[in-house]
This record gives structure tokens, sequence and C-alpha cells, in this order.
């Protein structure tokens, strides 16, 4: 977090929400328009808890479907328009989380927390067609994970030790199975804060892990054990991509398509790839494309975008309809 005064003190999450709406400011347009959303839980004891609730005791639910992948049912999510929306909601949530003096450390957080950042986008193609963009940023905040011994806890903070090194625990696992890529089961069912981050960990995601460490000799357990935490982090690859609507992904591959038939029709037909045929030699070789190939391989794709288009507009008609319904 770091301070709010003067700039150049703020912490990572400021300057995210800040580098979040710039973007926007730049990139939006008559074209473009964005919607940006906020929520907040903590995982306490492994059950969920809505930070920004009225009732942030409540406990909610883990669910799952193949195009959403896992959830929170019932979760609390806010529009915000600037950085100050997302301060003032991270400042309401932080005051709902569990936090509990410890021989360590006064204000102990006893939670993990994850405050996300839903960014969808909408372009407006010339020829009124739409694109769809979405993306998250998830800031996590782990529980801190010390020795009994040290925190002398008992009781319920013991109770809350327990649960925080079994979640950890957990990660640990599932960085493991992942950086080993011979694992075919990466465990992420083993906590409620690995199924949350699934999609962080091995998912269509660029991850940052933040190691915090303490200079003192007393801490050197601890630190030893969270440099190899962070080792094992490092060494998970991702290779993200662009979350795009499935419609509007497909359309521009039938788009890539027609600019490489065209392409090749331009060369007179010779660098596109026909059917295959076993030569005299016993080879397997590629017939060239001949020029007729070329223009009906064009037409058909061409068709095939036509189709796209056409079916985008009787859904979007059929969503007005039900939206004028529900109005009436």
């Amino acid at each position: 977090e770091g301070a709010k005064d003067p700039p150049e003190l703020q912490g990572i999450i400021p300057r995210a929400f800040q580098q979040i709406f710039e973007a926007i400011a730049s990139r939006g347009g008559e074209n473009t328009e964005f919607l940006v959303r906020a929520s907040y839980l903590e995982i306490y004891n492994e059950e969920i808890r809505d930070l920004l609730s009225k009732n942030p005791n409540n406990k909610l639910d883990l669910k799952e479907t193949p195009d959403s992948g896992v959830y929170v049912r019932d979760l609390t999510s806010y529009v915000v328009k600037t950085t100050r929306e997302c301060d003032k909601l991270r400042d309401f949530g932080a005051k709902n989380r569990h936090v509990g003096a410890t021989a360590m450390n006064q204000d102990s957080s006893r939670s993990h927390s994850i405050y996300t950042i839903t960014v969808e986008s909408c372009e407006t193609r010339p020829d009124g067609t739409t694109s769809l963009r979405m993306g998250k940023l998830n800031l996590v905040d782990l529980a801190g994970s010390e020795r009994q011994s040290k925190t002398q806890a008992s009781g319920d903070r013991l109770k809350e030790a327990t649960k925080i090194n079994l979640s950890l625990s957990a990660l640990g696992n599932c960085i493991s199975a992942l950086v080993d890529g011979k694992s075919t089961h990466i465990p992420y069912r083993d906590s409620k804060l690995t199924r949350l981050l699934q999609d962080s960990l091995g998912g269509n995601t660029k991850t940052v892990m933040v190691a915090n460490l303490g200079p003192a000799d007393w801490n050197y357990d601890e630190t030893l054990s969270t440099l190899r935490y962070a080792n094992r982090a490092k060494n998970i690859k991702n290779k993200p991509k662009i979350n795009e609507d499935p419609k509007d992904a497909m359309l521009r591959e039938f788009q890539e398509e027609i600019a490489r038939l065209k392409a090749a029709l331009a060369e007179g037909g010779g660098e596109g790839e026909g059917e295959t045929y076993v030569d005299e030699n016993g080879e397997v070789q590629v017939k060239p494309l001949i020029e007729e190939q070329i223009v009906e391989n064009v037409v058909e794709v061409e068709k095939e975008v036509e189709v796209e288009k056409v079916v985008e507009k009787v859904v979007e008609r059929e969503v007005l309809v039900e939206v004028e319904k529900l109005i009436e």
C-alpha cells in the first residue's frame, strides 16, 4: 500500500489502480467503451467472506462452470470509475478483515484476501460489429506464516494459524506440480485459496509474487522458507493470450485466412498449399493451389464471415426484444 502522500511513496496497489484508469483514458474513445468492476473477499479458516457486504460474516460458496470457471456465488461487485473509488472500497473492506494480535505482530492478518478488478472493453468496428475483451487483476494478500513457538498462538489464534499453514502448504504443492511439468494432476481442490487462484497460477495470466522478508537473524528460518517458496514460484511458465469473445476470435481467424489466401492469389497461386500426394520416390509432396481453388477458398471463407455477422445481428435483435419486454 505504501503512503498516500507524497505520491512517490505510494505502493503497488494504488499504482495499479492509477495505471488501469490511465490506460483506459488513453485508449478509450468514441469507438471503445470500458466497464470496470471491483470485488473484495477474504478466506478465513477456509471460509469465504465478502468484505464489501453489509453482512461480511456471511459465508459464501465456490462454484464452477465451463464458461466462467471458478467463481464465488453472490459476491458483491461494484462499478468503479476512478482510482479514488477503488481506494475507498479497499479501505472499507480492510476494516472488515480478520486481524489479531500475536507475539510477533500486533495487527497480524489472520486471513488471505483477494481484491479483484475486472475490466471489460467493447470496441465498435467500422462495419458496425463489436469486439468484446475482458481482463482481470487479482491483488492477493496472503496471511503471514510464522512458527507457533514464536507467535505463542493458542486457542482461536492457533486454529487460525493451522488453517493458514494448510492453505499455504496447498499453494506450495500446486506451485511444485506446475514447475515439475510432469504432473498430470494439479491439486487445486486442496484449499479454497488454490481454487480461487487456479487461473492466476496455471491459467491465461501474468502473475507477480512479492516475497516479504525480515532482515533480523531471529527471522532466519522464515526468511529462508519464503525465499525457497518464491524460487519455486518464479519457475512457473505461462503463455497468456488476449481474452476475446469466441465469436470475435473466429471472425478474426476468418479474416486472417482471407488475407492469406488473397496474398497467395496475388503471387499466382504458387505459395498456397493444396492436397498432399506421394511422388514416384515415395515422398509426400504438397500440390500448389491453382488460382481457381484459391478463389473458391476465399469465397467460402467470406461466406462464413457473412454468416457469422448475420447470426450476431440476429442475437442482438433477440436480446433487444427481451430487454424491451422487461421494460414493459
